[in-house]
């Protein structure tokens, strides 16, 4: 198996293009692949195959060996491998996703290497049930949950894949090992889901940190972004467009009011190639 390691902004993937379909063993291919010392080392296995519906389609399995609906880092690294491999000329294509449909995705190259990648993330749904939570309101923002005797309060978004964005004093401190696991797990959320601590600094920049369900910590998560900015802009903290500080680098986000669509732009970068 050909394999490409990339990365965007540090959340790391395997990529395998070739296959006609996701393979039967790609749950465990993902767990012992995924693993820092045993193997490549990644956040998740994804794999480029064909579409009926757009020009690739994406799948990703976590490195727990679940499978993710979305993940807006690695379909900035597919754009790229896909350009960058001569898979495609366009610098306008489509990506099939398992839990967000059909993605629109804008690539600027130069050198005949793509440098950024923007991203049609789509309308966030904000409805609790739809998300999914267990709070059936319209929209669930700055909502009560308890852990262990600690009381946050969270804005439900989901991009195709779920997410909670709870406001911290200060992110980039904040203890992301004892929280992140058991507010990913709570019974309100019945599909486990992806957990934001996010500190505003200004209207048009917040730092981000990120417990990824299925993954754990990651440097970065580019659904995460466009969920924070969402929730930001629901709770009045931020402008429709702002810039997202993750630990391993800056996103661009804009939750377009004329068509309720967000969109991310950010960089994608290939590591190394390997044959396993």
């Amino acid at each position: 198996m050909n394999f490409t390691k990339m990365h965007g902004l540090g959340n790391d993937f395997i990529v395998v293009a070739g296959e006609q379909a996701l393979p039967d063993n790609a749950s465990e291919l993902a767990v012992q692949l995924c693993n820092r010392f045993f193997g490549i080392g990644a956040d998740g296995l994804v794999y480029i195959l064909p579409s009926e519906k757009a020009d690739f389609r994406m799948r990703i399995i976590n490195s727990d060996g679940s499978e993710a609906e979305q993940c807006g880092n690695a379909i900035r690294c597919v754009a790229k491998y896909v350009y960058d491999n001569g898979m495609t000329n366009q610098e306008e294509i489509t990506v099939e996703t398992l839990g967000a449909g059909v993605q629109k995705v804008q690539l600027k190259a130069e050198g005949g290497k793509v440098q950024t990648v923007r991203v049609d993330m789509g309308q966030p749904i904000l409805n609790g049930l739809q998300v999914p939570t267990t709070v059936d309101a319209e929209r669930v923002i700055e909502h009560p949950i308890e852990v262990d005797g600690r009381e946050f309060t969270f804005t439900a978004v989901s991009m195709g894949n779920p997410h909670c964005v709870i406001y911290v004093d200060d992110a980039a401190s904040f203890d992301l090992e004892t929280w992140g696991p058991k507010l990913e797990t709570h019974p309100m959320f019945p599909r486990k889901i992806n957990v934001e601590f996010v500190t505003v600094n200004s209207r048009n920049q917040a730092d981000m940190r990120v417990w990824e369900r299925g993954a754990g910590p990651t440097l970065a998560c580019g659904t995460g972004a466009c969920a924070t900015l969402v929730a930001s802009v629901l709770t009045g903290a931020t402008d429709r467009t702002a810039t997202i500080s993750l630990k391993g680098g800056d996103l661009l986000i804009e939750w377009n009011e004329a068509d309720n669509h967000v969109y991310m732009t950010g960089p994608a970068a290939e590591v190394f190639r390997g044959v396993l």
